[in-house]
């Protein structure tokens, strides 16, 4: 009965340690701040508000992304060259809007082509130790709500 008692009491803490490492964990999610909010890939898949993913066929794509060599033409430049980052990258900014990266280009709304030649709706410059082009070409089309970027004097 003692051994019943211990492990009642033992599980509940067990399963609350497991849900409560991934708010003590170190790790750092890539994110970018907007002038509203704030906009980082999502830990978990169901804490994403908006969904994206990846193509390598440019006519299944609905929003095309350009990595680029000069920071100076780019949408947005990531360049980092720390070897650890502040936890609070993006505090400050509004209300953080979760980007989740699915896996198939079927399970989400937005799917990007990311490239390095050819027509591009965003461009972005990356040279960091925390963000991979993937997360963000997922960043800056997420702070667009998923939206290719209008160009002006396009009808």
């Amino acid at each position: 009965m003692l051994r019943l008692k211990i492990l009642v009491s033992i599980v509940p803490l067990a399963v609350a340690g497991f849900f409560a490492r991934d708010q003590l964990s170190a790790a750092i999610r890539p994110c970018i701040a907007t002038a509203t909010a704030s906009v980082q890939i999502a830990q978990l898949p169901w804490l994403a508000q908006h969904r994206v993913s990846f193509t390598s066929d440019p006519t299944a794509a609905n929003v095309r992304v350009q990595i680029i060599d000069s920071p100076e033409m780019a949408d947005l430049t990531v360049i980092d060259d720390v070897e650890t980052a502040e936890a609070e990258d993006c505090d400050g900014a509004g209300p953080t809007e979760f980007i989740g990266i699915a896996a198939e280009p079927a399970t989400a709304p937005t799917v990007i082509y990311l490239s390095r030649d050819g027509e591009a709706d965003y461009r972005i410059f990356v040279r960091s130790k925390r963000f991979t082009a993937r997360e963000a070409a997922a960043l800056v089309v997420g702070a667009h709500g998923g939206r290719q970027q209008q160009v002006a004097g396009a009808l």
